[in-house]
């Protein structure tokens, strides 16, 4: 099996990661469900599929039976018949997911690529691309941070720039920062964790401070 690991947080909290190897068929039987029609390219078709196997198999590491996903009016993915928070995050051949049963959850894996340089001043700040410098995983690091927070919130019509915050980290191997979505109404504070790996990077939701 290609479930890479399980990394438990706590009760009924947990991250893992999953490394797609097997063929359309082999995912759909692992599943027991079928990827929809309108999904056509081969790659998302897998993705698809290798999410809800690594869901259903987390799931099962805590002694629940999966029931399937569904989507709510902004597009964010829950659990049928358990109240568990979800994200999931896809670079092939890699699928990530987060689950916490109590609290929202962002995870978001990506692969450093010289576009994230041409998109940077419009999705990150002054300050956050002067910490970046030109370190690519650095600023790779960031913008999943931003992907990250934008999953905790769950809504539409946040502005990278504007609502989403990432302050000043020192890149190693792995390691932790603070993200902020900042909102007229409301401010909220997000311990995220990050790993560096050999052809991709991922930030996962910490501890919700505020």
């Amino acid at each position: 099996m290609p479930l890479l690991k399980i990394n438990s947080l706590g009760i009924e909290q947990a991250w893992a990661l999953w490394q797609i190897t097997e063929t359309e068929e082999e995912l759909s039987f692992a599943s027991l469900e079928s990827c929809p029609e309108e999904i056509v390219s081969r790659q998302k078709r897998l993705e698809w599929l290798a999410a809800r196997v690594l869901i259903k198999s987390m799931l099962e590491d805590f002694g629940f039976h999966y029931y399937g996903l569904r989507k709510d009016e902004f597009g964010k993915p829950f659990l049928k018949e358990h109240p568990h928070q979800i994200s999931l995050t896809h670079s092939y051949p890699y699928v990530a997911a987060q689950i916490d049963r109590l609290h929202p959850v962002g995870i978001d894996l990506e692969q450093p690529k010289e576009k994230l340089r041409t998109i940077a001043h419009r999705v990150f700040t002054p300050d956050e691309v002067s910490d970046a410098g030109n370190d690519l995983v650095k600023l790779c690091i960031y913008w999943c941070a931003k992907e990250s927070l934008y999953k905790i919130y769950g809504k539409r019509n946040l502005l990278f720039t504007d609502h989403l915050r990432i302050m000043p980290f020192d890149l190693l191997h792995a390691g932790s920062f603070v993200g902020k979505i900042q909102l007229p109404e409301k401010e909220t504070v997000v311990r995220l964790q990050y790993l560096v790996m050999a052809d991709f990077v991922i930030v996962y939701t910490g501890i919700q401070i505020t």
